[in-house]
């Protein structure tokens, strides 16, 4: 091992230390780990801020931003207000019966969509939910993001590691349907579950509020139905654009980009109201956090890392699987899984063709997309969708600690990766 390497594996470890911790802001904590690792010669600036798999993922930074303008806009037309009071009644402003609801809705348009425009969405109607009912939000965003994540497993286009193992592996939306849903469905049902337990201090009832709740008519929170129905033109031609991506050929970024500007165009709002919902502080995080993570691949520390485990299993496809799932888990909740998955495929695509292409070598795939995408909920860090919440908790006033999210995410993990083991050996072994 180099003495770059060695010197990235200390940045990276010092920097999530300081990230886990809290005692510097995480956005200090993944800039100064970026700009160290560029000093000392991990990464360049070619690498860290042009290279497509050591730098910065400019597709989901813009991706980011252009759904956080349009949520911006959204937001000038009441719709949101509308949404929370609607879920509530139908869920007779129960705590629980709430929460169920948040969570089926996220889990779906999280399949249907992708996780991190899913979240963006539905994290401010919990807010406003919340506060009508008078309790604490940060439960409900726990539990929708990780709803999102175990969601956002069942198609091609739910999480962005699966773009990512599709584009490598050739494999099609249908594939991933037929393949992750099934299992996706089981694990959101003992989610749903896992849900009454693990936040059942959240669920209190305030007999008052409920009443006022109810007694609410959602159409009255509507204050400009003729942007809104502009807003809701515009983001179903988006939400049309990432479903046929594949087929255009447009990344989902330029989709957001595209449909963010002609929104504006078409709001007539001024900039102040349309980019005041921009987690500014959550892309800059996701820079500096791409830059280091882009470093470990850079000098090998992550392909590595691989390989060793590559030559530990050989020819024996089940252990393949099983430590694909398991170390994918393990490590997409260390490091964001968007650079992990794509410092992976190159790794699993050379056992898969060594099989010949066999049902066997194959399923590989999809144990390294469930590993990566349900890992993704251990830490605040593991998937874009726990940054984007964090981030949006924190701006209105509910910060979510790394241990708070730990607490929760590594349990949820630890059910739903190990449900996963039974799957792969029966279907594929």
């Amino acid at each position: 091992m180099t003495v770059q390497a060695i010197l990235a594996i200390a940045v990276f470890v010092i920097a999530y230390v300081f990230i886990a911790t809290e005692r510097i802001p995480r956005v200090a904590a993944a800039l100064g780990g970026a700009a160290i690792m560029l000093v000392v010669g991990a990464t360049s600036a070619d690498e860290a801020f042009f290279a497509e798999e050591t730098g910065i993922d400019w597709n989901v930074i813009f991706l980011l931003f252009g759904m956080m303008i349009i949520v911006g806009v959204l937001r000038q037309t009441g719709l949101f207000e509308y949404l929370a009071i609607w879920a509530a009644k139908r869920a007779g402003a129960k705590p629980y019966r709430v929460m169920v609801m948040l969570v089926l809705i996220t889990a779906v348009a999280s399949a249907a969509l992708d996780n991190v425009t899913t979240v963006l969405l539905v994290a401010p109607v919990t807010l406003l939910i919340c506060e009508r009912l008078g309790t604490n939000p940060v439960p409900y965003l726990l539990a929708e993001v990780m709803a999102s994540n175990i969601g956002g497993a069942a198609t091609l286009i739910g999480d962005p590691p699966n773009i990512i193992i599709a584009s490598r592996a050739d494999l099609s939306f249908n594939d991933f349907l037929i393949n992750m849903a099934p299992i996706v469905v089981v694990l959101l049902a003992v989610f749903v579950v896992m849900c009454r337990f693990l936040f059942r201090h959240a669920f209190v009832y305030h007999a008052d509020r409920a009443e006022r709740l109810m007694a609410l008519h959602e159409r009255e929170a509507i204050t400009n139905s003729r942007l809104l129905r502009r807003s809701l033109g515009v983001l179903a031609l988006v939400l049309a654009g990432f479903t046929l991506h594949s087929a255009l050929h447009v990344e989902p970024s330029v989709v957001a980009m595209l449909g963010a500007g002609l929104l504006v165009a078409v709001s007539g709002l001024t900039s102040s109201k349309y980019l005041a919902d921009v987690e500014w502080e959550t892309l800059v995080f996701f820079a500096g956090l791409f830059i280091m993570v882009g470093s470990l691949v850079n000098v090998g520390v992550i392909g590595q890392l691989g390989e060793i485990a590559t030559d530990a299993v050989g020819d024996n496809y089940l252990a393949a699987a099983i430590g694909l799932l398991f170390g994918s888990a393990v490590l997409s909740g260390l490091v964001d899984n968007i650079p992990y998955v794509a410092t992976m495929a190159p790794l699993v695509g050379g056992l898969v063709a060594g099989s010949g292409g066999s049902p066997q070598g194959v399923a590989l795939w999809w144990a390294l997309a469930l590993g990566a995408d349900l890992g993704g909920n251990a830490t605040a860090v593991g998937a874009s969708a726990n940054v984007v919440v964090t981030g949006i908790a924190a701006r209105n006033g509910h910060p979510i600690s790394f241990w708070t999210f730990t607490k929760y995410g590594i349990v949820v993990t630890a059910v739903t990766v190990t449900l996963c083991l039974p799957y792969l050996w029966l279907r594929y072994y």
